[in-house]
């Protein structure tokens, strides 16, 4: 595993797809205007990266921000209201934004960051040759779904039945759990459906949990699932049921683990993407990039809460572990 170990104090921050209130708009300058739909802590990255390849907001770039909090249909008059502006490029965050920016525009550049599978989600022709107006970066990289799963069998051996918390509108979430499920026979395990499409389904997602009596249970990026991360960490403590998490926010928000590509690197690589294409480069010729470096974060005051004790193989793996 690449990577520097650190050891860190928790913190109650968590990033999540869509925030609330957007910075202020500026006004068009000299330069390129960037669509971004539902703007939020992960973009601070973005535009620190964008900073450091020479573009100043509201001197050499503008971005137009529009809030949807994640809902497909908001998410498609958004994109719809950018694309009239126009917006020269659009940047955005995830499987649905992307889909809702696809929607709106055929021909202004798209830069998705932090897909699920792109390919499947039906959001590129292949991860080498995007074709279209889209390219990017995804979350996934090779066999993540396995890993995930052996990592909490070595955490919770005596786990044989864990849920998954997704959003059935989001194909990329779909894509993750076809994957789960491919992966549990191998290692004793059944993967139970926990889906949940808006914030007022996730108390009957959590009642289905207890119902089949699960023993952990994973979740998604999804921004409906994400919108709800104090409550699922709440859950998961007060019901001793321990879970796996794909972002190292969500572990430092006080989630047990988390496995997975680095927020920072994934809108910093979409900042350079950016910054292609608006140099001449065409998207459909941009491979989808792949994280060449993943996390392993642990709680260990979250462990001691669920009773869980890591095991030191575990924690050699670790690239952080927080107290």
């Amino acid at each position: 595993m690449i990577g520097r170990r650190r050891l860190a104090a928790g913190a109650g921050g968590i990033i999540v797809a869509s925030a609330g209130a957007a910075p202020a708009q500026q006004a068009h300058p000299r330069g390129p205007r960037i669509g971004i739909l539902d703007d939020g802590p992960n973009w601070i990255f973005f535009r620190e990266a964008m900073r450091e390849l020479g573009y100043v907001e509201g001197s050499t770039i503008a971005y137009e921000y529009r809030a949807a909090d994640g809902n497909p249909e908001r998410l498609a008059a958004a994109a719809a209201e950018l694309a009239r502006l126009p917006v020269d490029l659009f940047a955005v965050y995830g499987t649905v934004a992307s889909r809702a920016a696809q929607s709106a525009t055929t021909t202004i550049p798209i830069v998705s960051i932090a897909t699920g599978d792109p390919v499947r989600a039906g959001l590129v022709h292949s991860l080498s040759q995007p074709g279209g107006n889209l390219t990017g970066n995804t979350m996934i990289g090779v066999d993540l779904g396995p890993k995930r799963l052996q990592l909490l069998r070595e955490l919770i051996p005596k786990a044989a039945r864990v849920a998954c918390l997704w959003n059935p509108d989001n194909a990329s979430s779909t894509a993750f759990l076809q994957d789960l499920r491919a992966a549990a026979p191998a290692l004793a395990l059944e993967i139970v459906s926990a889906p949940m499409r808006s914030a007022g389904e996730v108390d009957q997602a959590f009642a289905l949990m207890l119902e089949r009596r699960v023993d952990a249970f994973l979740m998604t990026l999804d921004p409906v699932v994400q919108q709800q991360i104090s409550r699922i960490i709440a859950f998961m403590i007060e019901r001793r049921v321990p879970a796996i998490f794909l972002a190292r926010e969500n572990a430092l928000a006080g989630g047990l683990v988390s496995y997975g590509a680095s927020n920072r690197d994934m809108f910093r690589h979409g900042a350079s993407y950016v910054h292609r294409i608006l140099q001449g480069a065409r998207p459909s010729a941009l491979p989808v990039w792949q994280p060449d470096r993943l996390e392993l974060v642990f709680n260990l005051g979250t462990a001691r809460a669920l009773g869980i004790v890591v095991p030191p193989l575990l924690l050699a793996r670790a690239d952080e572990m927080i107290e």
